[in-house]
């Protein structure tokens, strides 16, 4: 089974029933509304910030954009960007693209022009498919990434160098294209990147997509009732494959956009969702909110609330007990998983494992691991190695990098790049990364792109960027920063010559020190993360 026969199953079975509300809340003007005053109000004034579809008019737009690639020549084995915010049409577009024996190659919105046009050319798509907000950094390589590809515009006001989506579907076909897919099948390439911060493409096939759907709807019970909240970006592999839960279990599923504690509440409340994922630092400013008075639970409807789970980057032990305090009837879970293992779920702690917070968990459905010395060699329990996984999700390879995917996948074991402990009971602790990246608020980080562009900065000698843990957003970037010798430099300096890298990558703390170096010229992170105590505060964290 590849999972497009899933969405024509629940268009069939389940055809005017809510496949996905999509809910765009006007966050300059938020209000707090209580579910009992929620049922009174008439639900046209809520209009502008909801819409939805059924699962029949969900499959309808996936055909008719599988029948619009077909006609402009797009085949099995093509491969199709996908450059959008979350949106109604994401994921029609996404299995329209199924659909037709292509590949989907989701971008991660928060690249820029240089980044989507060095993806773009990695992966070697035959299109684009992006939306209003992507005009500017689209049309900055226009000529280039128009030589070869289609580009497609999501919106209205169409630019002139792009195709209009809305004109191009509207006259074409609503029926299933029937082009025959297996699970052997290439489906989807998605991007990571190593220590040096370059991405990597990560070709997957269907048999990867299926085992997500399949393990997401066993490990969290999705059922036919259920509705879950999706906030985070769909082209991140944990956003796309929890949400594949619902679509196994033909359950409704929201599309939430905005982060604010007030607005996550609302949303659970007006559309009684039953199961949440929340990254940490959403998590972290609901409790905070919570406990200023800011949010008072009386004035929602969430008794419908079941489950809430966290992944993409470490959970601190305190802030579930605290979130048990404020919610003790919540299940809880968190996963562990990369894009190169179809996302999150390799590893997962289990509902029924609240006890063991602070461990990622146990292998999950369908997965093995194990945890291996540097010559590959199992460590006998509680010892650290680098934890490896084996399933039906591994990637097949990185795209057009053999070196890289001989170093990953030895023997069908996908050597994660993180250094884990197993206890007495069979759990799985992470007790360091491996790769040098950086993980705020669920967004990898990679150091060495800071590293140099700080080192632009004629002031700057030498500089190393490093995680400290941060109770909101796991960690935050702290960048060490060498002076060369009889120049000064201010704090104020150094962030307005940042104020060109995007918001995320600059860096949140500013340190000025001598850079530790060994004998080969390498920089001594360990040894910069003791000067500066995040060994220390991780190990607090992981007590508390």
């Amino acid at each position: 089974m590849v999972v497009t026969e899933l969405l024509e199953r629940n268009a069939k079975l389940y055809a005017d029933e809510v496949a996905l509300v999509e809910l765009n809340p006007d966050e300059s003007d938020t209000r707090r509304i209580s579910w009992k005053e929620f049922e009174l109000v008439e639900s046209t004034r809520f209009q502008p910030y909801r819409h939805e579809i059924t699962w029949s008019v969900f499959n309808e737009k996936a055909n008719r954009f599988a029948n619009m690639l077909l006609g402009r020549g797009i085949k099995k084995g093509d491969k199709v960007a996908i450059l959008m915010y979350n949106c109604l049409e994401w994921l029609p577009i996404y299995f329209g693209v199924l659909k037709t024996g292509a590949i989907a190659v989701p971008f991660n919105f928060r690249y820029d022009a240089d980044e989507i046009l060095y993806c773009a050319e990695l992966a070697e798509v035959d299109m684009i498919v992006f939306g209003p907000s992507f005009i500017g950094r689209i049309e900055t390589h226009a000529e280039r990434l128009s030589k070869g590809r289609l580009l497609i515009y999501v919106g209205d006001t169409c630019p002139s160098f792009a195709e209009s989506y809305h004109e191009l579907v509207a006259d074409c076909s609503s029926k299933n294209p029937e082009i025959p897919l297996t699970e052997d099948d290439f489906g989807a390439i998605y991007f990571s990147s190593g220590t040096t911060g370059f991405p990597k493409a990560i070709l997957h096939k269907h048999r990867s997509l299926i085992q997500a759907a399949e393990m997401e709807q066993k490990h969290h019970g999705t059922g036919r009732d259920d509705t879950f909240l999706c906030i985070p970006p769909l082209y991140h592999t944990g956003a796309k494959f929890h949400w594949m839960g619902s679509l196994v279990a033909g359950s409704k599923a929201v599309l939430l956009k905005g982060t604010k504690p007030e607005t996550i509440l609302n949303a659970v409340s007006s559309e009684r969702c039953t199961i949440v994922w929340l990254l940490v630092p959403w998590a972290q400013d609901i409790l905070d909110a919570l406990d200023r008075g800011d949010l008072k639970l009386e004035n929602y409807h969430l008794s419908q609330w079941r489950l809430m789970h966290i992944g993409a980057q470490p959970v601190p032990p305190s802030m579930i007990k605290r979130w048990k305090e404020y919610f003790p009837n919540h299940e809880y879970d968190t996963n562990y998983g990369l894009s190169e293992s179809t996302g999150p779920g390799c590893v997962h702690l289990g509902v029924e494992n609240i006890h063991k917070v602070g461990a990622i968990g146990i292998p999950g459905y369908r997965w093995e691991t194990k945890i291996v010395d540097e010559q590959g060699a199992e460590v006998a329990q509680g010892e650290v190695g680098e934890l490896c996984v084996k399933g039906p999700g591994v990637m097949t390879c990185y795209y057009r990098n053999e070196e890289a995917t001989a170093e990953t996948i030895k023997d069908g074991w996908l050597f994660t790049g993180d250094m884990a402990m197993q206890d007495e009971d069979g759990f799985i602790f992470l007790v360091d990364r491996k790769k040098d990246v950086i993980v705020s608020g669920g967004e990898n980080i990679y150091p060495v792109q800071i590293e140099d562009f700080l080192r632009k900065f004629d002031k700057i000698k030498d500089v190393a960027v490093i995680g400290l843990p941060d109770r909101r957003l796991g960690e935050k970037t702290a960048a060490i920063i060498e002076i060369k010798q009889g120049m000064e430099c201010t704090r104020e300096e150094v962030e307005d010559f940042c104020l060109t890298l995007p918001r995320y990558k600059r860096p949140k703390e500013i340190i000025f020190s001598e850079i530790p170096r060994n004998a080969t010229g390498k920089i001594e992170k360990p040894k910069l993360r003791k000067m500066y105590g995040a060994d220390q505060l991780v190990a607090q964290e992981n007590r508390a």
